[in-house]
């Protein structure tokens, strides 16, 4: 009789699938499960890096840092300015930056490796150390021994002179102490810091204080060394200085008497008479003017007739302001003739011979007059030409003279120059030598070097936190590496997520003892010794989702097929056949993996007829079916000698035998071969109802199950959905299912006490569960957390 199942269908909307690799967890749940499934990768990397840290930490040899302080003096006041020869330092950065490379420089550091014998010191001078065997070097040996190497140390001064091989070890030395000081700028300050680190804290402190005294010494050095040169040279060039002035002034003396270029009020002889005509020929310039003027506006007045009053020059002159008056009187007595006395009157003639006479005098005084404007003229014209005429050959001279003043001046600034220059170096010079009693160097030391009381190296603690740090990154890392590259198959929520199909179950793997020790059982054996453990209640669950898979029709024959071999596909496949027999529905399973035959040899079955024999008319269907003997299933089984031809379900007898199938049984199952290497499985798969796709837990990859449900679509199968198969609780960091953790599902499947030839048998602990399934989506069974407490052993027949 069959039993009622009561569960949820699963939704007919495909998962999203993945397209390529591995998706990163997102969300504080993913990484957690990412934590607890690679527990042990973290720990373990965790733990290396820790304890390789926590090992060097603990064997490095401590060191101690000593520091001293050096400011720059940039506020020196000198009694006497030296100028640039000996100015202090200008306080800007690059000035400060260059400090600090001088104190870590090499040539100040082996001054301070001679003074404070460092060659002496095995801390430094690597020749003096004891040599410590270590690990690696005897495994070192070891191995070039092993590969016929030779084991003996080269001495690095093969070939060397005493003094070259001084020199190396010098050079040693000082790079080892090179090594071992830092110099660096206190923040903005003017401070500089010289930190040394040593072995000792003795030495330590007093190599640091060794440096800071040291390049205060290079300073006064540099000082008193620049000091001794520039007044040396000071010297000398202010005595060549002296006889060059000398020359110079010589040479410009000899040129002005050569060229006749004496001065006096500033000025040249020449320039000062050619000043002298020029003002002399303006003055006659300006008499001529006026004497033209003159002569002109007489001239004028003459040809226009004008009287005598009207002309200047006539009005000045004494004997014409006479004739005037006398030629008033007579003008007068002739008027006075004339209304008395008739015009041939001899006195009124007498007056008119009188009057003429006085006019015609000054006609002849003006024409005098204008005769002398004319002369006075000419003399000042002759007075003008002969000053330009002066001016003239003055300024010739001039000429001559300025050419000479180009190569006269050229001369005085040549003399001038050199006068200055020697008068600056013999000032500096008596600078110089006052100033080397008040050389001071550009630094003190703030704050002295004391011995420290602490190594500053290692740094336990901190070196502890970091390797803690550093493994748990690296832990992570690998972590998530291994999630992006893991291309198994662990859950159905990978099934859904990743390949977009459905999951309609998911299969624990059967683990069992017995009193002898290890044994194995086959799964479908298991479910019937077990009909109530968590194995058939998945295989039960698995059944119902077949059943209920198309209400619209009847779902009667199922293709069990996988990507590849040794996925569990034929255990399974018998098991569910079983399952379907004992719930009381008639059930046929078909092995139909012709080159394996596995399912024969699990139901235990060694037939002479079979599936192919049937086929092709060697035999009778009722002689090729064969009733499994531990239930009420019907198997079509496979002759272990039979023949397999090329083709066997592409054949019209094959499709025959279905249709007669589908009206004897209920249910048909075909375990067909891996879809990846047999053909056959494909064709099946496309002439059956449903087709199921068996993925064994952390084993199929990702890609072959792509790719297994890509030929089942080419083939136009209807899919039902992909099941998870031998899924091994025991191991829960991969089992992802959420039904897997719960532990109150372990009161419905318990493990009887009569124990059995393979295992212990399960009985319910609640008689009321009995025949029902937790109603659930048929992603996941309701629980198969409690196979997790057996025994490690897989039992697979495929």
């Amino acid at each position: 009789m069959s039993k009622t199942f009561s569960f949820e269908l699963p939704s007919q909307v495909p998962a999203e699938a993945e397209t390529t690799g591995n998706a990163m967890p997102t969300d504080l749940k993913s990484l957690l499960g990412t934590v607890y499934r690679r527990f042990w990768l973290i720990a373990i990397s965790f733990l290396t890096v820790f304890l390789l840290v926590a090992y060097v930490t603990f064997t490095t040899t401590p060191t101690y840092k000593s520091t001293a302080v050096v400011q720059l003096d940039t506020e020196q006041q000198n009694v006497i300015d030296l100028g640039s020869v000996l100015s202090g330092l200008v306080a800007s950065t690059a000035v400060i930056d260059t400090e600090v490379m001088v104190m870590q420089s090499k040539s100040l550091l082996t001054k301070v490796a001679d003074k404070q014998k460092l060659t002496e010191d095995p801390e430094f001078n690597w020749t003096l150390r004891e040599e410590k065997p270590g690990m690696l070097d005897g495994l070192s040996r070891q191995i070039k021994s092993l590969f016929g190497m030779n084991t003996d140390k080269k001495d690095p001064f093969a070939g060397m002179s005493v003094d070259e091989r001084n020199s190396s070890i010098e050079d040693s030395v000082v790079g080892a102490l090179m090594k071992k000081v830092s110099v660096g700028r206190v923040g903005t300050t003017y401070l500089i810091s010289v930190t040394v680190t040593s072995e000792s804290p003795e030495t330590a402190a007093r190599l640091a204080n060794a440096v800071a005294d040291q390049y205060r010494v290079q300073q006064m050095e540099t000082k008193l060394d620049a000091t001794r040169r520039a007044t040396e040279w000071l010297t000398d060039r202010t005595s060549a200085l002296k006889s060059e002035v000398e020359e110079k002034e010589n040479r410009v003396a000899k040129f002005i008497a050569d060229n006749d270029m004496e001065t006096a009020m500033g000025g040249t002889i020449t320039e000062q008479n050619i000043s002298y005509l020029t003002t002399q020929k303006t003055q006659a310039e300006v008499e001529l003017n006026r004497a033209r003027s003159r002569y002109d506006s007489l001239q004028r007045q003459l040809a226009s007739g004008a009287g005598v009053d009207g002309i200047s020059e006539v009005l000045e002159s004494q004997l014409i302001t006479n004739l005037k008056q006398q030629l008033s009187s007579v003008r007068s007595r002739v008027e006075d003739l004339k209304t008395r006395l008739g015009p041939q009157h001899p006195e009124l003639i007498g007056a008119m011979a009188e009057q003429d006479d006085i006019e015609r005098q000054i006609q002849a005084e003006m024409q005098r007059i204008a005769n002398n404007l004319e002369n006075e003229v000419k003399v000042k014209r002759d007075q003008v030409n002969r000053l330009q005429g002066q001016i003239n050959q003055a300024g010739s001279k001039l000429r001559g003279n300025n050419l000479a003043n180009v190569r006269l001046r050229e001369l005085q600034r040549d003399a001038e120059t050199s006068r200055v220059l020697y008068e600056e170096f013999i000032s500096r010079s008596k600078e110089t030598r006052e100033q080397s009693d008040l050389i001071e160097p550009d630094a003190v030391i703030l704050s002295s070097a004391s011995v420290p009381h602490s190594p500053s190296a290692p740094r336990t603690k901190l070196n502890l936190l970091i390797g803690a740090v550093l493994g748990g990154i690296l832990g992570a890392g690998l972590a998530l590496l291994a999630e992006m590259f893991d291309m198994k198959i662990s859950s159905s929520e990978d099934i859904e997520k990743k390949l977009g199909v459905n999951a309609i179950g998911t299969v624990p793997l059967i683990k069992t003892s017995n009193a002898l020790g290890f044994g194995q059982m086959n799964p479908a054996d298991y479910l019937i010794e077990n009909p109530l453990s968590a194995f058939a209640e998945s295989v039960r669950y698995l059944r119902a989702a077949i059943a209920f898979s198309d209400l619209d029709s009847e779902t009667k024959t199922v293709a069990i097929t996988s990507s590849l071999p040794d996925e569990g596909k034929t255990s399974l496949t018998l098991a569910l056949g079983r399952m379907s027999a004992m719930s009381g529905a008639r059930t046929l399973v078909i092995d139909g993996d012709f080159r394996r035959r596995q399912l024969t040899e699990a139901a235990g079955l060694k037939p002479e007829i079979g599936f192919i024999e049937y086929l092709f008319g060697a035999g009778q269907l009722s002689d090729a079916i064969t009733k499994d003997p531990k239930s009420m299933l019907d198997i079509l089984p496979l002759s272990l000698t039979g023949h397999t031809p090329h083709d066997v379900f592409g054949t019209r007898a094959f499709d025959d035998l279905l249709v007669r199938l589908r009206s004897m049984y209920d249910l048909i199952l075909i375990d067909t071969g891996p879809l990846l290497l047999m053909a056959e499985a494909r064709v099946v798969a496309g002439k059956t109802d449903k087709a199921i796709l068996v993925v064994r837990w952390r084993h199929t990859n990702r890609s072959a199950a792509r790719q297994s449900l890509g030929l089942l679509k080419s083939f136009k199968a209807d899919l039902l959905g992909v099941t998870l198969n031998m899924v091994n609780l025991n191991r829960r960091r991969h089992y992802r299912d959420p039904g897997a953790g719960y532990d109150a599902y372990r009161k419905y499947y318990q493990i009887e006490t009569k124990p059995s030839l393979f295992g212990f048998k399960w009985k319910s602990a609640s008689k009321k569960n009995e025949g029902s399934v937790r109603p659930k989506a048929i992603q996941t069974p309701p629980s198969l957390a409690e196979h997790s407490s057996e025994t490690p052993e897989k039992v697979d027949v495929d």
